[in-house]
C-alpha cells in the first residue's frame, strides 16, 4: 500500500526538513512557508508532493537529492508515479483529501541536488515522470509518517 514516507516544511525555501505530523489546510501545511508566493502558493499548490522511487532513480543517477531537498510537502512511496496525472484525487490518512493539480516547473533554487546543477531534470516537459506534483486540498486533515495513500 502506498504511503507517505516523510512530511517536510521550512521556513521558506530548500530543503524542506522532516516532521512527524502535521495539519493541512486549503492554504497548505502548518508551519510551512515558501519565500516566493508569486510562484508558490496559491490554493491550487497547497501541497507539493513527489515520489520516494523517483529521488531513488536520481540518486542512482548520482544526483545528491534527497526526500525534502527539492521542497516537497509530501514524499509518497509506493505510488506509480508516472501514472499519476492532474484530476487524480489521493486520499492521504484518514481525513486529507487532495486533487492534483499540475507538475511542478523545475526551480534554480534545486540546482544543488543535481550533477552540474541540472535541475531541469525534474522538468516535466523533459522527463515525463520525474517531476514533482502540486495538488489542492478537497478536504483538510491531520498527516503522520506512514499514512496510508490511495488513489480515489
Amino acid at each position: 500500500m502506498p504511503n507517505v514516507h516523510q512530511i517536510s516544511v521550512s521556513d521558506g525555501g530548500v530543503p524542506k526538513l522532516p516532521v512527524d505530523s502535521v495539519e493541512i489546510g486549503l492554504r497548505g501545511l502548518t508551519n510551512d512557508k515558501q519565500n516566493d508566493l508569486v510562484h508558490h502558493g496559491s490554493p491550487d499548490q497547497a501541497v507539493c508532493l513527489y515520489s520516494l522511487e523517483v529521488i531513488e532513480a536520481l540518486q542512482s543517477e548520482g544526483h545528491p537529492i534527497f526526500p525534502g531537498a527539492a521542497g516537497e510537502n509530501l514524499t509518497i512511496s509506493g505510488l506509480d508515479w508516472a501514472q499519476l496525472t492532474a484530476g487524480d484525487q489521493l486520499k492521504v490518512g484518514d481525513d486529507l483529501l487532495i486533487e492534483i493539480t499540475f507538475p511542478t516547473a523545475p526551480c534554480s533554487k534545486n540546482a544543488e541536488w543535481f550533477v552540474d546543477r541540472n535541475f531541469r531534470r525534474m522538468s516535466d516537459d523533459l522527463h515525463p515522470g520525474f517531476s514533482r506534483m502540486y495538488a489542492k486540498v478537497l478536504q483538510p486533515g491531520s498527516v503522520k509518517s506512514g499514512d496510508d495513500v490511495s488513489k480515489v
